[in-house]
């Protein structure tokens, strides 16, 4: 999709997102303001309705005056021509009064123990009736009985007399009468004339307000019911869906007082009216009444003379629906309209904005194939005409910056070409492996050495390692993930076939830009063929070596023996002991000795014990032997040693042997006295114990230095040259390293270093060892 339609699409899309807000808005606001409207009629319709009641009431109550002053007539006509005693009055005789007087029926009520009842009456239905259940009406009888004033406050009172107005016939209940009752004191029952149903059924409809209801709803059709509400005994339990309640049955205390009551819902409506009389406000809401959705308001009406009642409108809520669709057919009409000239518009808009924009997509391509030969002319000064600007310049970089990466590929294919060439040339085997040890790149000389294919090994662990030397290869694999690197380690490791092959490896970690490790690089080397060739070096030095102690020791041996041999013909041909040349002949002997003695040191194999000691108590016990003859020769030993362990796994005496030789040879060479400075270091990073032993003797030759070691060469009168080449032997043996430096007039240094042991140190019982200038016997080695 272009961004032309995007944009057309973009624009039409808000203006129909705003036309729709509008017109819900415009929906939601008509409706609210119909209904505020409709409220407000409804509102003034129950107050004209309260004024009809209330003028209806001033006329029904004119009408009640009336009658009640006939019923008054008519009592005091009948009680002139009636026994003052009840006992001598017939039912017969009050039907013709009552046809005399002018009235519907005559009774006539007499007092009791505990109630007031009809005794006699004209209608038969009236007899026997009680009146003590209706309180209100009991306590005006009993006051006529006293010959006192009536003051029950309602109804229209006279001399001797009592009228409560219309309500419902308790021996007829469909039945509306308007009852008198009078009592003058001079009898002994209340003469009590009313009117029935038939003769006050034109005075009920002047008062009811039924006829203005109907009007009303003739004049608006949308009001579909209008009610007038006790508030008092409306909701009560027995209520029923019809507001009748059986226990407020009459005119004055019934629920419904007027109207009807076909659209309610008793608990929601009683609800209403409970707000409405307590925050004297009308409560309006949207029901649904017989699946028919209406608006209900109920008004409260507050009377000074008489209790307050509540009006409830019922009206249809299809009138605001239809005036609220045909408003919002009219808005969508319209909105349409306005869409379609926005659409087009915004197409024609979006064309006009976009131009450009193809033009640079069409140059943009062309720079996507290679082509860096043009610029863009976009004569605008806006947002567009800038990226045009830019992305000319941007051309222009990336045209010089393509011929530069050119040229930088070409430099790195040949590199890596070379460089690929070199590795797989090369003769040493090389494995590339990722820090979980999967091999990621071999090259041909690992191919012929270990008998892999590389498709065989990449991606996959190599099984190259024997099971005995895992755990080394895993502590040596911590060692290069910390970023360490292991160089020339001789080791043996298995071909393909599972031949062994002695290889001398040195692996590297491998890491990227920011320094992180991400691979390991081995090059490994067979020295299967170096080992034979040391082998064989080795068994050619040894046998020189016994030539070169072959030939000392007869040149040696022979000075003394022919010393020996002349004092023995001297002695043969004298005939005579000389007891001082048997003095020279036994030094000359023990020389003899002493040369074959540490000429067995290097000849024959000696049992050895090695065991974990701590090269400071060693020093400390030889430096304790030889101290006594260093005060002699006016020499000082100086120790400087950390209080860290140096535990290394050694044989003692060997050790022992070799720092006296060392010790002796430095007090030699200092024929004036002076200090041995003897160092010792423990360096836990390289695991090796270092000894520093430093005399400020007379040095020695550089021309003598490469000849230190050799059999029977020493610079001193009764040396024999062996005790240096015995002393490396025993450090070779341990697996340590012993250098000699020196310079003449200052002194000479001998360094020795020896692998440390990683066990903890444990207690050492040194014996005291006794050092004499005597020759060291194969007892004491």
């Amino acid at each position: 999709m272009s961004i032309k339609t995007k944009l057309s699409m973009i624009m039409s899309c808000s203006v129909l997102v705003i036309l729709v807000l509008n017109i819900a808005l415009s929906y939601y606001t008509t409706e609210e303001n119909l209904r505020q409207d409709s409220e407000t009629k409804m509102v003034l319709t129950a107050k004209q309705i309260a004024i009809a009641v209330e003028q209806n009431q001033y006329s029904s109550d004119y009408v009640k005056r009336q009658i009640g002053n006939n019923l008054w007539l008519a009592a005091v006509m009948a009680a002139g021509e009636l026994d003052p005693d009840i006992n001598n009055i017939t039912n017969e005789e009050l039907v013709r009064l009552s046809q005399k007087v002018g009235v519907s029926h005559i009774s006539l009520m007499e007092q009791t123990d505990d109630d007031i009842v009809v005794s006699r009456s004209s209608d038969p239905r009236e007899i026997g009736l009680s009146t003590k259940s209706m309180t209100y009406w009991y306590q005006a009888f009993k006051q006529l009985f006293e010959k006192q004033q009536v003051t029950i406050p309602q109804g229209q009172k006279l001399e001797h007399f009592w009228s409560d107005g219309f309500e419902y016939s308790t021996s007829s209940p469909s039945d509306i009468d308007i009852w008198g009752y009078y009592h003058d004191g001079k009898r002994n029952y209340i003469i009590n004339p009313f009117y029935n149903n038939t003769e006050v059924d034109d005075y009920v409809k002047i008062s009811s307000p039924d006829e203005i209801l109907n009007k009303i709803r003739e004049v608006n059709p949308s009001i579909l019911e209008i009610t007038g509400i006790n508030p008092l005994t409306f909701g009560s339990p027995n209520m029923g869906d019809d507001g009748r309640d059986s226990n407020f049955s009459k005119l004055n205390n019934r629920p419904i007082r007027f109207g009807t009551y076909q659209y309610g819902s008793t608990d929601e409506d009683h609800r209403a009216v409970v707000r409405a009389i307590r925050t004297g406000q009308n409560v309006s809401f949207v029901s649904e009444t017989h699946e028919q959705k209406v608006l209900k308001s109920f008004i409260p009406i507050f009377t000074p003379n008489q209790s307050s009642y509540v009006i409830s409108i019922v009206m249809d809520y299809k009138q605001i629906s239809s005036m609220v669709s045909e408003q919002l057919v009219s808005h969508a009409s319209i909105s349409l309209v306005l869409l379609e000239i926005v659409i087009f518009g915004s197409y024609l808009l979006a064309g006009y904005i976009t131009r450009p924009i193809q033009s640079i997509l069409g140059k943009v391509n062309d720079v996507a194939d290679g082509h860096f030969d043009f610029r863009l002319k976009v004569r605008r000064k806006d947002e567009l005409g800038q990226l045009a600007n830019r992305i000319n310049a941007m051309i222009r970089n990336l045209g010089h910056y393509t011929s530069r990466l050119k040229q930088m590929y070409e430099e790195n294919r040949a590199v890596k070409e070379h460089l690929e060439s070199i590795i797989n040339q090369t003769a040493d085997a090389i494995h590339i492996t990722d820090l979980e040890g999967k091999v990621l790149r071999v090259n041909r000389a690992f191919e012929q050495l270990y008998g892999f294919r590389s498709r065989e090994v990449e991606g996959r662990n190599l099984k190259i390692i024997p099971p005995e030397a895992e755990e080394e290869m895993k502590r040596q694999h911590a060692q290069l993930v910390e970023g360490m690197s292991i160089t020339s380690n001789e080791t043996t490791w298995m071909k393909k076939d599972g031949t062994r092959v002695e290889v001398s490896v040195s692996t590297a970690p491998v890491r990227d830009e920011a320094g992180e490790i991400t691979a390991l690089i081995s090059v490994s080397r067979d020295i299967t063929s170096r080992n034979r060739m040391e082998e064989l070096l080795r068994r050619s030095e040894k046998l020189t070596t016994v030539g070169q102690l072959a030939a000392g020791v007869a040149h040696e041996i022979r000075n003394p023996l022919t010393t020996l041999r002349g004092f023995l013909q001297l002695q043969q041909e004298s005939n005579k002991l000389n007891h001082r040349h048997l003095d020279l002949m036994l030094s000359e002997l023990d020389r003899i000795n002493l040369i074959v003695g540490e000429f067995l040191i290097l000849a024959k194999p000696q049992a050895v014990h090695f065991q974990n000691r701590d090269i400071r108590f060693i020093l400390g016990d030889v430096i304790s032997l030889l101290d006594s003859q260093a005060h002699l020769h006016g020499v000082e030993f100086v120790l400087r040693a950390s209080s860290d362990s140096a535990m290394v796994h050694c044989e003692e005496n060997q050790l022992k042997q070799v720092f006296i030789n060392l010790l002796k040879n430095g007090m030699e060479a200092m024929p004036n006295g002076g200090s041995i400075h003897i160092k010792l270091k423990h360096d836990e990073q390289s695991k090796r114990v270092r000894i520093e032993i430093r005399d400020e003797g007379i040095g020695i030759p550089e021309e003598m230095m490469p000849k230190l070691g050799e059999p029977f060469f020493t610079n001193k009168e009764s040396g024999t040259g062996l005790g240096l080449m015995v002393s490396q032997r025993i450090i070779q043996s341990h697996k340590g390293m012993m250098d000699i430096k020196s310079v003449m007039n200052k002194g000479t240094t001998v360094i020795i270093e020896l692998p440390a042991s990683e066990q903890q140190p444990e207690v050492i019982e040194v014996d005291q060892v006794t050092v004499t200038d005597e020759p060291i016997t194969d007892e004491e080695k």
